[in-house]
């Protein structure tokens, strides 16, 4: 089992900037052709020697312990855990590959080699016959020919040695071979495949496989236009396939489809060769388009796991178009971190910046987490795929070949699991943590992800961690979610996934507070709310203010009667004067008009003398009046109107007139003692 101590806490940290550009590069000739690119077929000719090596050691630590009684083959000291060291990944994959392939055929290898009497052996010591059994299993994979002998090959001793035995005794393993298969009425050698790893790869042959898109080289229409001129169809859904189809994926739009049987095909494409389309599990671009969706601009992510490369490539591939930085943690060695920038150098779009500590300034614009912890995988479309692509842990190959994983190393998955999400819990700046596993135990999953928010390590208290429906809640059946984990069940169509979001709660101000808390009656009466009406009072009295201040301005239409009787005429000049000060010109305030106007209403004495004359001799304001007209036209005009108009409304208003009697009187009283002051 790998160490439980969390990447999180790594001193060694790569930071990834996303913001790269790839330049592109092109693969066709003139006629529009693609070149592809075959892609490595060693095995059909046999294996370098250090690949034999490699997969014997890996063998011995995941062959299958028999009882005494049923033991037929002595595989020397197994206590020790054997050191293997890979040339390049290719050999890393190919020398696990051929240990877990004649891990499927141990019985028969064993039952062969018994059968023919070529074991056991005095020339082969008990140490060598792990690599006894993992060479016969490739030479019945080759038919028993001859293998390839590869240039620059480095000869090991020991591989040559049993290689030749072998092949002086190839009639006698070819003969006990079918002999062994006329004792078991089988029609191949598949019949001694377990069934739990028969079924397992039956799944798998049948299962769609998904590549993304990585859109630092090539657009979604791009590579629809290229599939169509190979000759592939769009469909709508994996139900339709028909050997040369995809369709989009129903979660990821970066992700298509296609049936398992175009994957060697896929693969030799120049879309796979210039990494324009990447082949990879599911369930590690659900994770990462999560994680995309939490993330805001400018701020940063951490991926706790180093995994697989491509899942970080298409994390950086999503966060291009934003200023966010992608922090991976997991790489401690020089080796590891030459071999992270070969292999993003070969994809083009990831920049690194190496031995950047945790207590780096830039740390603090982290504010979500990607944690994929290692788990059994047993959901995964094909588990030793993903194992291997992400440097799991090689024991699982063992649980994976038996079909399920042992209690006790189940609790040791979890512990690690839960030790790993209660650390990223406790990053003050962090708001999210997206939680990613392809395991089908409850243990590894929901019950991880609630022993975790149940521990309380938060050391925000104000601001605990809630779970929250993840963005394919929305576009899944309910099948897919419950409450708020998203889950998909591995099936004949799709590899299985399981998903959490975990995010803090939000700060409430105080007004949210008391509303809750009043909504809960616990305020008892403490904080009472307004009413509806006295919350609007301050709104009705605005209207009345503005409705008083617009009737106080004066308005010519409503000016006071003018009385005909000879007791209401004194008032009548100032009314016809204030009409004249009124209308003045528009054009020309300054008018002679106007000077009069003034002049004539601010004469004492002219204003005695028109009261009397008014009092004594009614006909006469007449004549004034046409004089003053002959004077100025237009400002007569416009006080003839509204004469005329104010006469109209006293015509008819017979109850204004009668409220204006006691000031007539008063008019009246004062021309007379103006009539009698004056009489010589």
């Amino acid at each position: 089992m790998p160490d439980s101590e969390s990447n999180l806490e790594s001193s060694d940290v790569d930071v990834i900037n996303g913001t790269s550009v790839l330049s592109e590069t092109k693969i066709s000739d003139e006629k529009g052709s693609v070149e592809k690119r075959a892609v490595p077929q060693i095995g059909k000719d046999g294996y370098p020697d250090s690949i034999y090596i490699n997969a014997a050691k890996i063998f011995q630590g995941l062959r299958t312990e028999k009882s005494s009684g049923k033991i037929l083959l002595r595989y020397g000291d197994t206590s020790g855990s054997p050191t293997v060291a890979f040339k390049d990944e290719q050999s890393r994959r190919v020398s696990y590959e051929l240990a877990f392939k004649t891990l499927k055929y141990q019985d028969l290898l064993e039952e062969v080699l018994v059968e023919s009497k070529v074991y056991p052996s005095y020339s082969i010591p008990d140490e060598l016959t792990s690599l006894l059994v993992v060479m016969l299993c490739d030479l019945q994979d080759r038919k028993f020919q001859n293998r390839k002998i590869f240039a620059e090959e480095e000869i090991v001793a020991e591989v040559q040695e049993v290689g030749n035995y072998l092949y002086s005794y190839e009639t006698k393993l070819a003969a006990a071979l079918a002999r062994c298969r006329i004792k078991h009425d089988a029609l191949s050698i598949e019949y001694f495949v377990p069934e739990t790893i028969s079924k397992q790869e039956q799944r798998t042959s049948a299962l769609p496989i998904c590549f993304w898109i990585n859109t630092f080289k090539i657009s979604l229409e791009d590579v629809i236009k290229d599939l169509e001129m190979k000759g592939f169809t769009k469909v709508e859904s994996v139900s339709d396939f028909d050997h040369y189809t995809y369709a989009v994926d129903q979660h990821c739009r970066d992700v298509l489809v296609f049936p398992s049987s175009l994957k060697e095909e896929l693969l030799n494409l120049d879309l796979s060769a210039d990494c324009k389309l990447l082949l990879q599990d599911k369930s590690r671009s659900l994770a990462v388009h999560s994680a995309r969706a939490l993330l805001t601009e400018g701020a940063d992510i951490i991926v706790a796991h180093l995994g697989s490369y491509l899942t970080i490539a298409h994390m950086s591939v999503l966060t291009n178009d934003s200023s966010s930085s992608i922090f991976v943690c997991g790489v401690k060695s020089s080796a590891k971190e030459e071999e992270l920038m070969n292999s993003f150098s070969h994809m083009g779009c990831i920049q690194f910046v190496i031995s950047l500590r945790p207590t780096d300034p830039r740390l603090e614009k982290a504010t979500v987490i990607l944690l994929i912890p290692q788990c059994s995988e047993l959901g995964a479309g094909n588990p030793m795929e993903l194992i291997l692509s992400e440097h799991g842990d090689a024991d699982l190959l063992q649980d994976l070949f038996q079909g399920f994983v042992s209690e006790d190393k189940l609790r040791i998955l979890a512990e690690r699991q839960l030790n790993e999400l209660l650390h990223a819990l406790k990053f003050n700046k962090v708001q999210a943590i997206v939680y990613c596993t392809c395991s089908v135990y409850p243990e590894e999953n929901e019950l991880v992800v609630k022993k975790a928010l149940e521990s309380g390590v938060e050391r925000d208290k104000a601001r605990r961690y809630r779970l929250i429906p993840s963005i394919f809640s929305t576009c899944s059946d309910s099948e897919s979610s419950t409450e708020m984990f998203f889950k998909i069940e591995p099936s004949e169509i799709s590899s299985g996934c399981f998903l959490a979001v975990l995010e803090r709660e939000k700060k409430a101000s105080a007004k949210d507070i008391l509303a809750s808390a009043a909504a809960k009656a616990l305020l008892d009466g403490i904080v009472e709310e307004k009413p509806k009406e006295e919350v609007k009072k301050p709104k009705a009295k605005q209207r009345r203010r503005k409705a008083a201040a617009g009737d106080s301005k004066p308005k010519a239409a409503k000016l006071p009667p003018r009385p005909t009787a000879a007791k209401a005429k004194a008032p009548v000049p100032k009314a016809a004067h204030k009409i004249q000060e009124t209308h003045v010109c528009p054009i020309c305030p300054k008018s002679p008009a106007s000077k009069v106007q003034k002049n004539h209403a601010g004469s004492p004495k002219e204003k005695t003398v028109q009261e009397r004359k008014a009092a004594s001799d009614p006909p006469q304001e007449t004549v004034q009046g046409k004089k003053a007209a002959s004077d100025t036209p237009q400002k007569t005009g416009q006080g003839r109107k509204a004469a005329s108009d104010t006469a109209q409304e006293a015509g008819q208003g017979k109850k204004a007139a009668s409220d204006t009697a006691q000031e007539a009187g008063q008019g009246k009283k004062a021309a007379s003692n103006m009539q009698q002051k004056n009489v010589p």
